[in-house]
């Protein structure tokens, strides 16, 4: 098919067609007498091309996308574009406070969060694989918007980078990752959010949790110690997830570190720390179970 035809087609200009070509984006047959030759598949990667433009990636971003079979990519470009716009966001309300005699040296510090913000979230999705890596970059994000006013606040920073630059690699068994992604490639931005929001109530009133929903509870934690969970993937997964925690510095490095940098993080620690004590003492064979946490 000619570029005629496929700028009918697929909507876009002549221009436009030659530019992701230029890019290597789309590799069209050339013919003996200079025209080329677009097949059905450089047809439908156009149409990609132009659904993803107009959802605001780059030429890079884009040719990450098309080149992941999985999906991972576009799921990692979903969180990064989520988190973008919480930042853009949050650079308005500044804009909007410099707008009515704010003092410019307070916007700058707290212009300063916003970047720091970026640069841990960003690591966060470099350092863990796949779903965690969503998962716990937007998890943190929520605790990333305090400004850095004291040298024990710049201490934790510089540690938490430095280990997010130095974590070893997470890597799971082909079998295992195989079985991670089919699982988890349905889950969407807005159900981390959501699942992240869930847990926040929950350790808000535990006793409240625990009281409604004890029979899932019972139902979970039966399962957990059955032989059906203990052969499956799963309980693998969570394994190496455990030892990964208490071997890479998740939690001698990591969340002391988190704790010292925002204030709203160590709040919410705390308030953890009490719900598990009282789901411990509703139900102490947890202790024995191969549990892991990321919070």
């Amino acid at each position: 098919m000619f570029i005629k035809e496929v700028c009918i087609i697929t909507k876009l200009t002549k221009k436009a067609v030659e530019y992701y070509e230029e890019q290597g984006l789309v590799s069209p047959k050339v013919l003996e007498n200079g025209y080329r030759d677009f097949s059905a598949d450089d047809i439908e990667r156009l149409k990609k091309i132009a659904i993803l433009r107009k959802l605001g990636l780059g030429i890079d971003d884009i040719r990450i996308a098309l080149s992941d079979e999985e999906g991972q990519a576009l799921q990692k470009l979903s969180i990064q574009k989520e988190l973008s716009l919480d930042r853009e966001k949050a650079k308005q309300l500044l804009l909007d406070k410099l707008s009515t005699g704010e003092n410019w040296d307070e916007i700058s510090t707290e212009l300063r969060a916003i970047e720091e913000t970026e640069t841990i979230t960003e690591k966060l999705l470099d350092a863990f694989p796949g779903y965690y890596g969503r998962f716990i970059s937007l998890h943190f994000s929520r605790f990333l918007n305090e400004p850095i006013t004291t040298s024990e606040q710049q201490e934790a920073y510089d540690e938490i980078v430095s280990f997010l630059d130095n974590v070893p690699t997470l890597e799971f068994p082909k079998d295992l990752q195989e079985f991670l992604i089919e699982n988890t490639k349905h889950i969407s931005t807005k159900d981390i959010r959501q699942m992240t929001e869930s847990a926040k109530q929950s350790i808000e009133n535990p006793e409240k949790f625990l009281s409604e929903n004890k029979e899932i509870l019972d139902q979970y934690l039966a399962y957990k110690q059955s032989d059906e969970y203990k052969n499956s993937p799963v309980y693998k997964i969570n394994s190496m997830l455990k030892e990964f925690n208490s071997t890479s510095g998740y939690y001698d490095v990591f969340i002391p570190a988190m704790k010292k940098l925002s204030s709203s993080y160590a709040e919410y620690y705390h308030k953890l720390e009490i719900a598990n004590e009282k789901l411990l003492s509703q139900y102490p064979e947890i202790k024995k179970l191969n549990d892991y946490s990321w919070i």
